[in-house]
Order: C-alpha cells, then structure tokens, then sequence
C-alpha cells in the first residue's frame, strides 16, 4: 500500500529549508531536522516516464509507525521540483532512521570521512552493488526489486514511451 503523501506540508516544509532539486537526501536531512516526530527514510521512487527506472530518493515520515501503515504521512520536502503529479509518485523506503540516530550517524561520518558527503545512509558494510545503483543490503534489494516491478508496471501503461 502506497502512504499518503502530504503535498501541503511537503511544498510547506521545502519552502522553510530551501530545498534544492538535486539534493533530495540533503532536503530530507533539513526536513528530518526540523520536523518534529519526523523520521528520515532513504529508498526509491518510481513515476511514469523517463528515466523509466526508479530514482533513489530520500523523505521524511510522520505518524504513528507503531500502529498502521496508514496513519503515516510522507513527507517530501523535494517534492516541488519533480514536476511530476503527486498521485503519480510512488515510494518505497529501504531504511528508516530517527533524528537522534541520523544525527550519530551523520556526526560519525564527519569525523571519520570528512572529505566524503555523509549522505546518502546505506547502513553497515559490506555494501553490495546492483547494477549502476549502490545498495546497503537486502532492505535496499528488497527496495530496489518493489520499485522497479512498480516501474516496469507504469511504464508499460504508457504510450508516450514509445
């Protein structure tokens, strides 16, 4: 089941952090940062069109994780820069992390790669790649394999593609 994305509070949220079109795990941080009960979540989204496989991507989550899938609202402070129609956006997330361990995460690589972008996440190593898409482990397998059967799916609905 595809959660309900919150396009007034994405659109909301973009604005307060200035969010940038090519820094979807960046807006994602700012968002997490400054959104409270917020979770960030790493993963990929799929649409109709190019580049007919999924992106990877990053947002934030709100609700209650505990109960329902449903309750949880994505956040997706990258949203206004897709040009793409929300109802026409699907997530699947690999990894989820509260702010308190986003924050140790991120210190950490900081401390330890300095010249490196601590972002994207992709959990502990061994890091395994899957085609031109580097991947943490099975949850980004997993991820990866939903987002572009999903793909493959819209895609083929479409005939602009031919």
């Amino acid at each position: 089941m595809n959660k309900l994305l919150d396009e007034t509070l994405s659109i909301k949220i973009a604005q307060s952090i200035n969010s940038r079109a090519s820094t979807p795990f960046d807006n994602a941080y700012k968002a997490a940062l400054s959104t409270e009960g917020a979770k960030y979540v790493q993963g990929f989204l799929t649409f109709v069109g190019k580049p007919y496989r999924p992106i990877e991507h990053s947002w934030i989550e709100l609700g209650d994780t505990s109960s329902n899938d449903s309750l949880i609202r994505i956040v997706d402070p990258t949203l206004p820069h897709l040009k793409k129609n929300p109802q026409e956006l699907w997530y699947f997330a690999a990894q989820k992390l509260t702010v308190k361990k986003l924050k140790a995460i991120i210190e950490e690589s900081k401390e330890d790669y300095p010249e490196d972008n601590p972002l994207p996440i992709y959990g502990d190593p061994p890091y395994e790649y899957y085609g031109d898409v580097m991947l943490g482990g099975q949850d980004y397998l997993a991820a990866y394999q939903a987002a572009e059967a999903k793909c493959k799916e819209i895609n083929q609905l479409n005939p602009e593609r031919n």
